[in-house]
């Protein structure tokens, strides 16, 4: 593996790790996300640190960083942008939806058609307005937080929103001894308000572009794959993972591989990447959709337990 760059996701692992206490998993599920140029969904209880993440990262990173507060009230406009009237002719003026980090804080507070706002960006890398296209800028990485779907006043998402997610990751409550450590390390103020970036954008698109070219052997490949068909055939699910979700985790595997100091992937990046990878691209019989996580994960670790591991 390219030296260089193992030194630049070490570094930037380490910056992020010192303000996010006790959530290393998480951390690391994150930059899985942002190597495979991807993005992410965080989900949990309010104060558990979604939005810490998402900002220690961004504040990481020498790029552009915006915060998107999801309301009831918020239209697709405040996000993408509109076109203005100005000197005798209309000019196109960004959203924060054009920069290299967003944060979607509480993105289950809008309505769905605020929601769909990021659908083509997310996707496609770009955003239409008024007949123009206007791409974004690159790297381009949404990191959203949503609380469970049974707080008040929240909106589930559709399946073809969370769809646009490589993964959804469960932040969950520190272990005693992080927390205290939070406790003494926020005494003064808030630690990641003082972070400085410790990577460039050229940095990031360089392992970007390396993560593409992570070996993964035909038999790799075939788990990756009869992983996914028992999503498909499996009674416990209504609808399985489809071909997008498929790339999804190819793509996940092997970032998870590169963040693991190798150029080729094993068995292993699959199975820790199939949950959050795969549990919000399933809808498992008798719920709605996104309405029961645990139902999901549950089910994707049985599909896991019948596949034969390669050797």
């Amino acid at each position: 593996m390219n030296a260089s760059i193992q030194t630049v996701l070490k570094r930037l692992e380490t910056n992020i790790e010192a303000v996010v206490l006790g959530k290393i998993e998480a951390v690391r599920k994150t930059l899985v996300a942002l190597l495979a140029g991807e993005h992410v969904l965080l989900e949990d209880v309010p104060g558990v640190g979604k939005t810490l993440i998402a900002k220690a990262l961004a504040k990481s990173i020498d790029g552009k960083f915006t915060r998107i507060q999801f309301t009831p009230d918020l239209l697709p406009s405040d996000i993408i942008g509109s076109s203005i009237y100005h000197n005798g002719d209309f000019k196109f003026s960004p959203g924060p939806i054009f920069a290299n980090v967003i944060l979607g804080d509480e993105i289950n507070r809008a309505p769905p058609r605020t929601q769909s706002a990021l659908l083509e960006a997310m996707s496609e890398r770009q955003a239409s307005v008024d007949g123009k296209t206007h791409v974004m800028p690159d790297p381009f990485l949404v990191i959203a937080t949503q609380n469970p779907f049974e707080f008040e006043g929240t909106y589930v998402l559709p399946e073809s929103q969370l769809d646009r997610f490589l993964m959804r990751i469960d932040v969950g409550y520190p272990t005693r001894d992080a927390e205290r450590n939070v406790l003494k390390s926020h005494r003064s103020g808030e630690p990641v308000d003082q972070m400085k970036p410790v990577v460039t954008l050229d940095e990031i698109r360089e392992a970007q572009a390396l993560t593409r070219t992570v070996e993964v052997e035909d038999s790799i490949l075939d788990y990756i794959q009869d992983i996914v068909e028992q999503t498909r055939i499996s009674h416990e699910l209504q609808v399985g993972v489809s071909t997008r979700g498929a790339l999804a985790f190819y793509r996940a595997a092997q970032a998870f591989a590169i963040l693991s100091g190798r150029m080729y992937a094993v068995p292993d990046d699959a199975k820790k990447m199939a949950v959050p990878v795969l549990s919000h691209r399933v809808l498992p019989r008798g719920f709605a959709a996104g309405s029961d996580r645990s139902a999901a994960e549950s089910i994707i670790l049985r599909c896991l337990g019948s596949v034969q591991v390669p050797v």
